[in-house]
C-alpha cells in the first residue's frame, strides 16, 4: 500500500512511523519524476529537497506556522505533503496549480516567491508581527546557497542580528562538497552548540564572569575571542558568527532524524538560527544527478532515458542572441558580457567559454550587474548584460540612476520578454515596456524577428548611450528577415502600405505592432486581404523609446482606424502614447490638416489589443494570448467587426 495514499492534508506525515520515512521519501521522489515528466517543471532542485521539507513538516504544524520557500520552485514536496498531489497532473498548466508557492492555493503557502533572495526579509517580517500580536507560531525561510548571492539575503542578515526571536533559516546547499571529517566534526558539533546544557553552561559562564569587578568583562571577552579563533578553524559559517546569529551545520540534508532533531532544537533556543544543509541537487535520479543545471527546468521528457519528448527544432530568440554575442565579441575586443547566474538560460554560456575572461557571471545580483557594467563602460569597455525581462525589473534604479543618467554605453538583451508562460505572474515579461518607457535617454528596441535582432546588436555597438533589445521566449520569427531597413534611431518600419480591392477605402485601417506581436499582425493583415480584399497597412513600432511620433500623427491624421498589437500591460503601453499623441492633436496642439484638424483627429478610433490582466496566471504562452484576446483569430474577428460596423 502506497504510504502517500495516507498524506491527504496538512500534518498528516506526522501519522507515520518514523522507520516509513524513508519509503515516503522514495515514493515522492518516484512521483514527482512521474509528474514532472509529464508536465514539466523544476525537477533537480526538487528532488534534493524531500527530505529536507518532510523533516520540516514533522517539526512544524501547517498551517499556523510558517515556511517560506526562497524562489519557490523547490516547494513541489511541500505541496505533496499539503493535500495537493491529486492536482499535480495540472501542474503549470492553465487552471491547475502553480509551480511556486501560492497563497491562494492553500494556507499552507506562507508566502508567495518566484524570484530569489526575498524569504529570510519575508521571514523576519513575519517573525516581527507573531512577536507584536503576542503568538508562538514556528517560522522558517528555506534558502538556497545560490540565492545566498542576492544583495537582499545580506541586507537582512545585516538586521537579523538585532532580531530577539526565534527564527529558523535552512540554508540548502546543494552545491559545494564536505569532506567526510570536517562534516563528522562540524555534525558532533552542531548538535553541542544548539544543546541545552551547552548554552545553558555558556549563558551561566558568561553571567558569572560579568559580576567580576573590574576583569571580569576583560576575562569573557578573551575567552569569547579564543573559542572564535579556534571555531573558525574548524567550523564554516563564520560570516555568520561574524554577524551575531548562531550558525549550525553543515548536516546532512538527507538525513531526516537528524534535521528533525537539530530544526526542533534550533527552535528552542529563541533567537534566530541557521541550519546548514547539504543536499545532492537531483537526488534519486541519477541522470539527474549527473546533470543539475539541465534538469533545474525541464519540458515533459522520457523518465527512462531523461530524454525530452519535445525536441526543439529551430532556433530560439535566446540562440540567435548567443550567436550573434560571438560573432561581435571576435571582432571587438571591448565587448565584455554579464550575467546574473543565467549564463544558460539567456545564452551567453557560448561566449563564456570562447573567452572567459571577458565573461562575468554575478551570481543572483542583479542590481551589481547594471552597476559593476555601467563602471565597464567607463572604463571604456562596452558589457552587454544579458537579463530576463521580470529580473531585470531588480535593478531598475541601477538601470536609470548608474547607467542612464550617465549616458553610458551599455547594452542591456532583455530575454523572455512578453507572456512568458507556465512560471506564472512572477515571471512575466509584461511590464518592461512601461518601466522602461519612463527612464530618460534609454534608446529601447523590440525587434521583430531573427534578422531585426541581429541588426539591433549592430546597431547598439555604435550608439552613444545605453540600448536596450527585448526579445520574446521560444522561436525566432524569420518569415520577414528579407524585409529588414536600415535602423535610423527612433524610426519605425513601414512593412507595406495600405491598399484597396472593390469597395473597401483604402486608408481605412493601420496597425502598429510591437516586437514578437509584428508576426501575429502580419497574419492577421493576410486574413483580411484574403477575406476583404483588403490590406492594411501594417508598422513594425521597432523603437520603443524613442517613439516615432511623427508616423503616429501622421497616421493619426490618414487613417479612420489605428489598431496597436502588444505583449505589454496597458498603463505606460504604446498605445497609450498613441492615445496621448492623439489627445494632443484634438487639443490642437498637434500638426493640422486641412481646415480643421480637431475634427479629423476626432474621427479616428484607435483599438488597442494588450494584456488586459495587470497579472497574468501560469499557462501556456498559446492560452495566455487567447485568454487576452491577443491570438491571431481575436484580434482579426474584432477587427472585422469594428471595422465594418
Amino acid at each position: 500500500m502506497s504510504l502517500l495514499d495516507e498524506i491527504n492534508q496538512e500534518n498528516d506525515i506526522k501519522n507515520l512511523k518514523p522507520s516509513e520515512m524513508p519509503a515516503l521519501a522514495d515514493e515522492i521522489r518516484k512521483f514527482i519524476i512521474n509528474s514532472v515528466s509529464k508536465t514539466g517543471g523544476h525537477l533537480a532542485s526538487n528532488l534534493g529537497a524531500v527530505e529536507l521539507t518532510m523533516a520540516l513538516h514533522l517539526c512544524m504544524n501547517l498551517p499556523e506556522d510558517k515556511i517560506i520557500f526562497d524562489v519557490g520552485h523547490q516547494s513541489y514536496t511541500h505541496k505533496i505533503l499539503t493535500g495537493r498531489k491529486d492536482d499535480f497532473y495540472k501542474l503549470r498548466q492553465y487552471g491547475g496549480i502553480s509551480g511556486f508557492p501560492k497563497s491562494c492555493e492553500s494556507e499552507s503557502d506562507a508566502f508567495n516567491t518566484g524570484h530569489s533572495s526575498t524569504s529570510i526579509s519575508a521571514a523576519m517580517g513575519l517573525a516581527e508581527a507573531r512577536d507584536m500580536r503576542g503568538t508562538s507560531e514556528r517560522i522558517c525561510a528555506v534558502i538556497g546557497d545560490g540565492s545566498m548571492t542576492g544583495g537582499m539575503v545580506f541586507e537582512a542578515l545585516d538586521q537579523l542580528s538585532a532580531l530577539k526571536s526565534p527564527l529558523l533559516i535552512v540554508l540548502n546547499d546543494n552545491e559545494m562538497s564536505i569532506s567526510q571529517n570536517v562534516g563528522g566534526l562540524s555534525s558532533s558539533l552542531s548538535k553541542f552548540r544548539v544543546g541545552k546544557s551547552y548554552n545553558e553552561l555558556k549563558s551561566n559562564v558568561e553571567n558569572a564572569l560579568m559580576d567580576i569587578p573590574n576583569v571580569g568583562e576583560k576575562v569573557a571577552k578573551g575567552i569569547k575571542k579564543s573559542k572564535d579563533s579556534i571555531k573558525n578553524l574548524f567550523v564554516p559559517g563564520t560570516i555568520f558568527g561574524d554577524m551575531g546569529i548562531t550558525y549550525v551545520g553543515p548536516i546532512d540534508g538527507h538525513d531526516i532524524d537528524k534535521m528533525v532533531e537539530i530544526f526542533n532544537d534550533a527552535f528552542k533556543l529563541g533567537r534566530p538560527v541557521i541550519v546548514h544543509v547539504k543536499t545532492v541537487k537531483g537526488k534519486g535520479y541519477k541522470i539527474a544527478e549527473r546533470y543539475p543545471e539541465h534538469f533545474h527546468g525541464v519540458g515533459p521528457f522520457d523518465p527512462e532515458t531523461g530524454k525530452a519528448l519535445r525536441v526543439k527544432s529551430v532556433q530560439t530568440y535566446t540562440d540567435i542572441f548567443s550567436k550573434k554575442l560571438l560573432a561581435i565579441g571576435a571582432k571587438d575586443k571591448r565587448i565584455v558580457a554579464i550575467t546574473a547566474a543565467m549564463s544558460r538560460g539567456t545564452g551567453v554560456r557560448a561566449f563564456q567559454k570562447a573567452y572567459p575572461d571577458r565573461s562575468f557571471d554575478v551570481g543572483i545580483a542583479e542590481q551589481h550587474a547594471l552597476t559593476f557594467a555601467a563602471g565597464l563602460a567607463k572604463g571604456g569597455y562596452i558589457p552587454v548584460v544579458a537579463i530576463y525581462s521580470s529580473f531585470l525589473q531588480r535593478g531598475y534604479d541601477q538601470l536609470l540612476h548608474d547607467v542612464a543618467l550617465q549616458k553610458l554605453h551599455v547594452i542591456v538583451m532583455v530575454d523572455r520578454s512578453g507572456i512568458v508562460g507556465e512560471d506564472g505572474e512572477t515571471h512575466m515579461g509584461i511590464y518592461d515596456t512601461s518601466y522602461l518607457r519612463s527612464i530618460p535617454g534609454l534608446t529601447v528596441i523590440a525587434p521583430k524577428g531573427a534578422k531585426e535582432l541581429e541588426d539591433a546588436m549592430d546597431y547598439a555597438l555604435t550608439a552613444d548611450g545605453p540600448v536596450v533589445i527585448k526579445y520574446p521566449k521560444g522561436a525566432a520569427y524569420t518569415e520577414m528577415d528579407d524585409k529588414s531597413f536600415q535602423f535610423i534611431e527612433g524610426k519605425s518600419e513601414v512593412i507595406n502600405f495600405s491598399s484597396q480591392v472593390g469597395e473597401v477605402r483604402s486608408h481605412t485601417l493601420a496597425i502598429f505592432a510591437v516586437g514578437s506581436m509584428v508576426q501575429t499582425a502580419a497574419a492577421v493583415r493576410d486574413k483580411l486581404k484574403e477575406n476583404y480584399g483588403y490590406e492594411p497597412e501594417l508598422i513594425n513600432v521597432r523603437f520603443i523609446t524613442p517613439l516615432d511620433t511623427d508616423r503616429i500623427r501622421e497616421t493619426i491624421q490618414n487613417f479612420d482606424f489605428v489598431a496597436v498589437i502588444e505583449e505589454s500591460v496597458q498603463r505606460g503601453s504604446i498605445g497609450e502614447a498613441v492615445a496621448y499623441e492623439m489627445a494632443t492633436m484634438l487639443s490642437g496642439t498637434g500638426p493640422s490638416r486641412g481646415s480643421d484638424s480637431t475634427s479629423q483627429a476626432r474621427c479616428c478610433r484607435l483599438l488597442h489589443y494588450c494584456v488586459k490582466s495587470e497579472t497574468l496566471q501560469h499557462g501556456s504562452v498559446k492560452r495566455l494570448r487567447e485568454e487576452q484576446g491577443l491570438d491571431e483569430d481575436s484580434i482579426y474577428t474584432d477587427l472585422v467587426k469594428k471595422i465594418t460596423n
